[in-house]
């Protein structure tokens, strides 16, 4: 997969590449191996979610690496950072990092958390990119919305299912609910199939483990931006590997 994650950077001339890994570490957490694995296959930054505390290494990572980041609305009393100025040559990028608050943890407003953010960023950077990592398409769709003609782009995480909404919102913001995820084609979300079908028939307790499947999918989004901050095009991906 690091080879097809090159070839699309090289093939759509990518500046700026985002993954968020918070499933990176056997399918929970994000570890320095993990992270070595993705910096190395291409990405510049790194975004998490509701996992990002499940594997204790991240506190290394927020103590050496400014290119991972957390949501922005855990408590600020939380380490590490909700958003990065990515200096991308020509131009720097703001990337913020978000978490959905609808059966999700009681974290603090994205919304306005958004605002904060946007407030304190405002002179510094014309392109700004948000994951937000929800689990409700309507909570998602809303902050597309809310940020519309604020923000380049809005892209979600957390369900792992690729949305086929990707579009540009009526003020130039790019966005789509869902980008995907990078795994194995024939399984649950990336686990083991029937481990998980076995849970949802029995309803009892199962620890779900990855799926070693060999055939491999690389889910993502693609946005354009002008020198403005807007974007003027918008592709998903979708690309296997056998």
């Amino acid at each position: 997969m690091a080879k097809v994650l090159r070839d699309l950077k090289n093939e759509y001339n990518i500046n700026l590449c985002i993954a968020n890994g918070e499933n990176a570490k056997g399918g929970r957490g994000l570890s320095v191996g993990a992270y070595d694995e993705l910096i190395n296959c291409g990405v510049d930054v790194i975004t998490t979610g509701n996992h990002v505390w499940d594997n204790r290494e991240i506190h290394r990572l927020f103590d050496e690496n400014k290119t991972v980041l957390r949501p922005a609305n855990y408590p600020p009393s939380n380490p590490g950072n909700g958003y990065i100025l990515y200096d991308m040559g020509k131009y720097v990028a703001a990337v913020i990092n978000l978490m959905g608050r609808v059966m999700l943890d009681a974290v603090d407003c994205p919304f306005r958390k958004a605002d904060e953010i946007l407030e304190e960023i405002k002179d510094k950077c014309k392109i700004t990119i948000v994951d937000f990592h929800a689990e409700a398409t309507s909570e998602k769709q809303a902050m597309g919305f809310y940020l519309d003609g604020r923000v380049s782009a809005v892209f979600g995480t957390h369900t792992h299912v690729q949305t086929a909404d990707g579009r540009i919102l009526p003020k130039g913001t790019g966005y789509i609910t869902d980008v995907g995820m990078c795994g194995t084609v024939n399984s649950v979300i990336g686990m083991n199939t029937e481990l998980a079908v076995n849970k949802f028939i029995n309803k009892t307790p199962i620890r779900l483990e990855l799926c070693e499947d060999s055939e491999c999918m690389i889910n993502g989004v693609i946005f354009e931006v002008d020198d403005a901050g807007k974007t003027t095009g918008i592709e998903r991906i979708y690309r296997y590997e056998g």
